[in-house]
């Protein structure tokens, strides 16, 4: 274990929640800081993980956070606070709602853990990255929103749902925003090392890359009330380790681009490489044309969203100094 790592989730819901008893139950970190707005809420899970850590004979402390000066010294901060996403909601409507709540955060983390790693999880994803970066004033190094790992996961199983095997063994790949313009790339998808194009036509493959897409949705309908956790946390907590372990590993993770597949001052999701200063290297692949279209209808509903922010003054307080 790493010892005296910290880590602050920001958001008590099943997704903070999730994700601190993941990095409790993985003794990834020496500190796990819970902050929420009811503070009893998150003592009671704050006691209750840090039980779980003692069965599994972990040293993790999971503790409640009284206030925003409790996040000093965090290596790590994940932002899942945010309205979560209802039946019929599409992630447009929760625009305004949460870049005011990702704002309130941004100015803490600034003020009370300038040296941390910020992990936007809060939707819409990409936007919420953009909010969180320009607030925190941090470099784009150190400010990533987790949603590849996650959309490449959902298509992971889908993919094990069509050939009945591989399970653990697909390594699936995509780009662009988190959602419905999200961009899945068979050609770097395999199963055991053996191509996907190889084992499924390209009918077969439409259809998963059509899953993926409505992976969340589909999960929110099934609900009835909330959404995914379970994956979106792990995938979450697959980016704390790389950070605090500095594995340098590659991922797909949504950062603002800076000429990059010939886009700036938006985010989006591409292969980065991940170790203790956050992003190391942001790794440009060969894309195919439908994929180059793809992923630039990807990067323009992403620029729509921050365009309307502006539209709305939302970061007119920041021009203003």
């Amino acid at each position: 274990m790493a010892k005296g790592k910290k880590v602050t989730v920001i958001g008590t819901g099943n997704f903070g929640s999730t994700v601190a008893f993941i990095l409790a139950m993985n003794g990834t970190c020496h500190d796990v800081v819970l902050r929420g707005r009811n503070y009893d809420v998150a003592k009671g899970k704050a006691l209750d993980m840090s039980q779980a850590a003692n069965a599994a004979r972990q040293h993790t402390i999971v503790r409640a956070a009284k206030g925003p000066e409790d996040m000093r010294d965090s290596d790590v901060v994940v932002i899942t606070a945010g309205a979560p996403r209802t039946p019929g909601m599409s992630r447009d409507d929760l625009l305004l709602m949460n870049a005011d709540i990702v704002k309130m955060y941004a100015k803490e983390i600034k003020e009370y853990a300038p040296n941390s790693i910020v992990i936007v999880v809060s939707n819409p994803l990409d936007v919420m990255t953009y909010v969180a970066l320009k607030y925190t004033g941090f470099p784009r190094e150190k400010v990533l929103g987790m949603a590849g790992i996650l959309d490449a996961a959902r298509m992971a199983h889908f993919i094990y749902e069509k050939l009945g095997y591989g399970a653990g063994q697909i390594r699936a790949t995509v780009m662009g925003g988190h959602g419905d313009t999200m961009v899945p790339l068979p050609r770097f998808t395999t199963v055991a090392g053996v191509p996907i194009d190889d084992l499924l036509d390209s009918e077969e493959i439409g259809e998963i890359v059509k899953k993926t897409r409505n992976g969340g949705a589909e999960i929110v309908n099934l609900l009835g009330n909330g959404s995914a956790y379970y994956a979106p946390a792990k995938s979450t907590t697959i980016m704390v380790d790389a950070i605090l372990k500095n594995t340098n590993q590659i991922h797909s993770c949504a950062i603002l681009l800076k000429n990059e597949y010939g886009y700036s001052d938006v985010v989006s999701g591409v292969p980065v490489m991940i170790g203790a200063d956050g992003v190391k290297e942001v790794i440009e692949m060969t894309l195919k044309n439908l994929q180059v279209r793809r992923f630039k209808a990807s990067v323009e509903a992403v620029k729509e969203m921050i365009d309307k922010l502006y539209e709305l003054k939302f970061f007119d307080d920041l021009e203003k100094k």
